[in-house]
């Protein structure tokens, strides 16, 4: 069978055009397709806590999920929900959802911390002179049970108790700010331990902080001579408050006769410093301890 040139001409015109219809009805379905398709993300979040991303159209995709420390890929269906396991979404943060079929299409969603589980509480310093004013300070930033820290706004409970009285000096609430709460406060008037606690809801963290007693408010001393050298010795050494100046705080005492002088540090043991002084003759001593003189007294002359 034989055909004209003008036959196959139209022929190969016809089957084109088929083609070309065939072609455009693919393209007009996959962008159909591609239009339909849309995601849902969950609006509230939490971590820790199951969820699902609704979407719309029909078939299989391949749905990927970014997000802070999670990265993951995996085959879907369209038209259902995407389930999202409690493992990942355990960090609080920014997470993009991405369905691909044929074009890919993206949204966007947060994760919010869990309740509070946790409290970092920090407090400075761990020893401290009493009577000293914004001395003592503290800082808490409450965590969730994944390590997330919680931006919302909540109150903690910051006390201080004396602990061997067992009794609440002062106490602050405190409401967080950007995740962070803090406070400053004097020190006591009585040396010992000071626990310092935060609290939020049933979490507390406790801290000690060790009050010691200030310097020397005043000193007495007293002196004798013995026959080869003068003792001499402070009464019991307090601070304003009353309590004992810790061992080991030095007291200087200084001997003058006439032209020569002669000193001696001696440190505070069991509440009293004493010393031996070998200098002869009438003397005039007297102490001292940082900022605070003591009295004078004269040995081997009137005093």
């Amino acid at each position: 069978m034989s055909l004209s040139i003008n036959t196959a001409s139209r022929n190969r015109k016809t089957g084109s055009g088929i083609a070309g219809l065939i072609l455009g009805a693919l393209l007009l379905t996959c962008a159909g397709v591609a239009q339909q398709v849309s995601l849902r993300p969950p609006s509230d979040a939490v971590a820790g806590q199951a969820d699902s991303i609704a979407t719309t159209g029909s078939g299989t995709a391949t749905f990927y999920l970014v997000g802070p420390a999670t990265s993951l890929k995996r085959d879907v269906q369209l038209g259902q929900g995407i389930p999202i396991t409690a493992q990942e979404v355990q960090n609080a943060g920014r997470y993009v959802a991405t369905v691909c079929a044929g074009t890919c299409n993206s949204a966007g969603f947060f994760v919010a911390p869990a309740r509070p589980a946790s409290l970092s509480f920090l407090v400075h310093p761990s020893r401290v002179p009493v009577g000293e004013n914004d001395v003592i300070s503290g800082v808490a930033f409450p965590f969730d049970e994944f390590g997330n820290l919680i931006f919302a706004p909540v109150k903690v409970e910051f006390q201080l108790a004396s602990a061997s009285e067992k009794s609440v000096a002062s106490s602050h609430s405190v409401p967080t700010r950007d995740g962070v709460a803090w406070f400053r406060t004097n020190s006591g008037k009585s040396a010992g331990a000071l626990e310092v606690s935060a609290s939020l809801h049933a979490v507390t963290a406790r801290r000690v902080v060790e009050q010691v007693a200030s310097d020397p408010c005043s000193l007495r001393i007293k002196g004798q001579r013995t026959s080869k050298a003068v003792m001499v010795e402070t009464e019991p050494v307090r601070d304003c408050s009353g309590n004992p100046v810790p061992d080991g705080t030095v007291v200087t005492f200084t001997a003058k006769n006439r032209n020569e002088t002669s000193t001696v540090d001696a440190p505070i043991k069991q509440d009293v410093a004493r010393a031996r002084i070998s200098a002869k003759g009438a003397l005039v001593i007297s102490a001292a301890s940082g900022v605070v003189m003591g009295n004078e007294v004269r040995v081997g002359g009137k005093e």
